[in-house]
């Protein structure tokens, strides 16, 4: 079965990571990516250690099975080669501040007028309106001012997350949600339309729970003092025997009774949720208690038992775990070009079983690699790639 995006043409002109992010998912849906470069270095990730040969591992993970373009949008020449590509594309997806493309010519509106079923999407910090569009940023203000960035930690203050929760929760999922509402509507009004993925607001929505709570409760909530993020006993990261962490979420009154069994401490079995001075009893019990085994045998122990208890894996381990094995999460492919190996990961490959399996992946391009094939495409000739050159609007690989 054809995978669902297959005939749909991407041009992907963002950098780093909520942006690559976005059009890898939508490169694993079947779409055709062609990320377009800055000559001048390209993508700020290209260059992000460790390398492998000149090529950065970020980039090779986020870019892989996109086809590469080097185009000088700053110059005339390469301004018009992005309006001819644009006029048979389906999608367009930057993240620029705004108006930085409007200032080119080759911003939402003059693409429109060219290609009216043009998919716009911009991604940005604030979004393309209000008093903070124009704002630099990067992904813990995006949480910062979500309000979420405040409620991560513990007892000793904030801590950032150990991941860009907004720059891949709040923008490029966000982004890629709202492309794909608008290739479904497309289908009904046959025109395009701008998505305006904004980090913040998109991370804004994931802590749709804490706002919820804490507006009818009218209490504050800080770094680890909502049940779900360290509060509760029953709730929370454990350090064992040998310096390692298990994770138990047995948050429901069942799992935790069965826990408790487990363990040998039934006496245990009502204290879950519980707080103030007795919650100081009961975690100082169980602290000592997962400190007498290490990791590992915790994990085996609790397993059989079904108690929402993990253990909390290194990357290493994660890649090397059975589940990441079976769902096939993640491989390694030979770049011919870098002479090395990189990692390719893929984020959801069971969403669509009846696609059937992930192809191998197309290596990440060199900058500019496929700039003489794409615009051979969009109908230019030799002579005309060579002038194009030669006027430094774009370079080929």
């Amino acid at each position: 079965m054809p995978r669902p995006l297959e005939g749909v043409r991407v041009l992907d002109l963002t950098r780093l990571l909520p942006g690559p992010f976005a059009t890898l998912l939508l490169a694993d849906l079947g779409a055709e990516i062609i990320k377009i470069e800055a000559p001048q270095g390209g993508d700020y990730a290209r260059w992000f250690p460790p390398l492998g040969g000149r090529m950065s591992a970020v980039f090779a993970a986020l870019n892989r099975d996109k086809r590469g373009v080097a185009l000088d949008l700053k110059r005339p020449e390469g301004a018009e080669v992005l309006r001819r590509l644009a006029a048979s594309a389906d999608v367009l997806i930057e993240s620029f501040r705004p108006g930085v493309l409007d200032r080119l010519g080759v911003g939402y509106e003059a693409l429109r007028a060219i290609n009216p079923r043009l998919i716009y999407c911009a991604i940005t910090g604030y979004g393309q309106t209000g008093p903070l569009a124009q704002r630099a940023g990067h992904d813990l203000n995006y949480l910062a001012l979500a309000g979420l960035a405040g409620v991560t930690g513990d007892g000793e203050g904030v801590v950032p997350p150990g991941f860009q929760a907004a720059d891949l929760g709040g923008g490029a999922l966000y982004a890629v949600v709202g492309i794909l509402a608008a290739l479904h509507q497309r289908h009904t009004t046959g025109e395009g339309q701008l998505v305006d993925a904004s980090m913040t607001d998109g991370v804004a929505g994931l802590g749709i729970m804490l706002h919820a709570k804490q507006h009818l409760s009218g209490q504050g909530v800080g770094p680890g003092t909502d049940e779900l993020a360290g509060d509760r006993v029953c709730y929370r990261t454990w350090r064992c025997g040998d310096g390692r962490w298990l994770a138990v979420g047995a948050l429901e009154p069942k799992f935790w009774m069965k826990l408790c069994a487990a363990v040998g401490r039934p006496d245990l079995a009502t204290d879950g949720l519980v707080t103030g001075k007795r919650k100081v009893v009961v975690e100082a019990e169980l602290e000592a208690l997962f400190a007498s085994k290490p990791r590992d045998e915790w994990a085996a122990l609790l397993a059989p038992h079904d108690v929402c208890v993990e253990p909390v894996l290194d990357l290493d381990e994660a890649r090397a775990s059975e589940h990441a094995q079976a769902r096939g999460l993640f491989g390694a492919h030979d770049h011919p070009a870098e002479g090395a190996t990189f990692l390719h990961q893929y984020p959801n490959p069971g969403l669509l079983p009846e696609a059937g399996p992930m192809p191998a992946p197309r290596p990440a391009p060199g900058l500019g690699a496929d700039t003489r094939a794409v615009l051979r495409e969009a109908g230019y000739d030799d002579a005309a790639i060579d002038g194009l050159i030669a006027a430094k609007a774009v370079v080929a690989g």
